[in-house]
């Protein structure tokens, strides 16, 4: 990192049925990506090792590097490149400041958790031993249900805070000045172009006129500010519409497959079961199931 460096907004998308983001990244590598946004980040990389960005701050990391990150500060990580092919995990938990500010605002249980908040501004890292247990509280929640992962969130937060000895990583005489971002504009202006259009045939060549760019620069523009490919971004997108769909309606799923802008229903099985590791009939059921209980106990 160079001081003509100048750190991009990231555009958050929450995952499906959720009102903030989890996903895990893996690779062979972790990519210099020096970027800031308005969600709060809980970082955890596994089995890799290179420099951590915080701010201010660069520091050599090892494997389990467990970081909490506040709003608008600068980060990355950037890792070797693994010799004998393994990927290099990455789980990553981006919570909109509004959200979890408003609970240490009305809620007393989170009292606690203001502290944290204030601290994550400037970045902070914990012992290796909190990183084991967020290991063991991430893997269960790559697979579980929104509720569960909600549940996960406040188990990984209780972790943090009952770190002995939290590591501080940003002077708290760094700064960083939020300039107007045309780019963040145009990135706006694709995602709803997305929206209104999902069920159409949509490429990235219409998506990059729409963004007035060429197509290769598209394809760039979108990875680095969205950490997902133009395809991976509108599978994303459908899948979610696909989504409400199951759970509002009785409609066959090789409906919602058309409804939802898949060409066709193995397609649409596929990818539904790449973002939410079943299958559109596997969550259909498993939501009914919660419905029936509820009305069970309502009874």
């Amino acid at each position: 990192m160079t001081a003509a460096s100048k750190p991009f907004r990231e555009k958050v998308l929450p995952s499906t049925n959720s009102s903030w983001r989890f996903w895990r990244y893996e690779g062979t590598s972790i990519p210099f990506n020096w970027h800031y946004h308005p969600e709060y980040e809980i970082t955890l990389t596994l089995n890799s090792h290179g420099h951590r960005y915080v701010g201010d701050c660069i520091e050599q990391y090892e494997e389990l590097d467990l970081v909490f990150v506040g709003p608008n500060l600068p980060h990355t990580w950037c890792s070797h490149h693994s010799l004998d092919g393994q990927t290099q995990p990455v789980y990553v938990a981006q919570i909109p400041a509004s959200w979890l500010e408003s609970m240490t605002d009305t809620m007393p249980e989170f009292e606690g958790v203001r502290h944290l908040l204030a601290l994550s501004k400037r970045g902070v890292k914990f012992s290796y031993g909190k990183a084991k247990e967020v290991l063991n509280i991430f893997d269960s929640m790559h697979t579980a249900d929104p509720m569960k992962r909600f549940i996960g969130l406040m188990e990984v937060l209780k972790c943090m805070l009952e770190e002995e000895n939290p590591v501080t990583l940003s002077s708290s005489s760094f700064s960083f000045t939020l300039k107007n971002d045309i780019a963040n504009d145009k990135i706006e202006k694709v995602i709803q172009y997305i929206h209104d259009h999902y069920t159409e045939n949509l490429t990235a060549d219409q998506l990059a006129d729409v963004a007035h760019m060429s197509t290769n620069h598209f394809h760039r523009f979108i990875k680095q500010r969205t950490e997902q490919t133009f395809t991976e971004l509108v599978n994303q997108l459908r899948v979610g519409k696909a989504c409400s769909l199951l759970i509002n309606s009785d409609l066959p799923i090789s409906t919602i497959s058309d409804l939802s802008g898949f060409n066709n229903t193995s397609n649409f099985n596929r990818r539904f079961l790449q973002f939410k590791k079943c299958t559109p009939s596997q969550f259909r059921k498993a939501f009914s199931g919660k419905m029936s209980r509820k009305a069970a106990y309502a009874v």
